[in-house]
């Protein structure tokens, strides 16, 4: 459990929270080069639930999403202070190794990315080279299986991942994300690039998978947000407006304005 003040938790109106954290962010600002992107951003996220995180074009969502695995560390100019805690331990601290932290929360991308190998081999490389060797075969179907993919490509695993559609795609870049066994998954408008049928697949597919993960999802649609979080942040202008249960932040919201970002007022 990560730890977070029960005041920081009573001022977003989430103070079950405390027990069921899993990740915090507490006072986490981001700047590229001195320019702020995020400030003073603090909420909890909670164990096997998905939180969504909203906002207009630009308000800092992705640069928060890419902090909680360290992502931003390959980008160069870029500031991190504040906290985020995972399993009480501060994910910046020294003495952290951050490839350590990508292993235990592992992230998809806006547009599906697989590599340039056959679809089986996707899926097997991140282990593969991280020492495992037995049981492989295992992991490559149990990881399509939980992708909802296996079904489809178990007769093709020696095909090419490019020969995939862009659905099947982005529920391999899961099965491969999966397949690194991850406590967390973070997720950056993953069917932004996707028809609606593909988008419904991996809403479906994200929805079972929280009983065993905790999912966190960027995502400019927020109908999207509605349907399958069960707690939302909303952001502007790298700021947190307001963050709490997904019911109330679209049918009774405390702030004015996220009442009118959910309506569609701006944004």
């Amino acid at each position: 459990m990560a730890e977070f003040t029960p005041t920081q938790l009573q001022s977003k109106g989430v103070t079950q929270l405390q027990d069921q954290a899993i990740l915090a962010l507490q006072d986490v600002s981001i700047s590229y080069s001195g320019k702020a992107a995020v400030s003073k951003v603090s909420f909890p996220i909670a164990k096997h639930k998905i939180t969504s995180v909203i906002g207009p074009s630009g308000c800092g969502k992705s640069t928060l999403l890419r902090a909680l695995n360290r992502m931003n560390d390959f980008i160069p100019n870029v500031t991190t202070e504040g906290k985020i805690i995972y399993n009480r331990q501060d994910l910046y601290a020294a003495e952290v190794d951050p490839v350590e932290v990508r292993r235990n929360i592992g992230m998809v991308f806006q547009k599906p990315n697989p590599f340039p190998k056959t679809i089986y081999k996707n899926v097997a490389w991140g282990p593969g080279i991280n020492g495992r060797k037995d049981s492989m075969h295992e992991l490559v179907e149990k990881s399509l299986k939980q992708a909802a993919l296996w079904e489809e490509v178990k007769d093709r695993l020696d095909e090419s991942a490019l020969s995939l559609s862009g659905g099947q795609q982005q529920r391999l870049c899961i099965a491969r994300a999966l397949a690194m066994a991850p406590d967390i998954l973070l997720m950056d408008e993953p069917c932004s690039a996707l028809d609606p049928i593909s988008t419904a697949h991996i809403e479906d597919l994200l929805y079972r998978l929280k009983s065993s993960y905790t999912i966190v999802i960027v995502t400019h649609n927020m109908q999207q947000a509605s349907r399958i979080s069960d707690y939302t942040a909303f952001m502007e202008m790298g700021d947190l407006i307001e963050f709490g249960k997904t019911r109330q932040i679209f049918t009774k919201p405390h702030k004015q304005r996220t009442e009118e970002y959910v309506t569609g007022r701006f944004g």
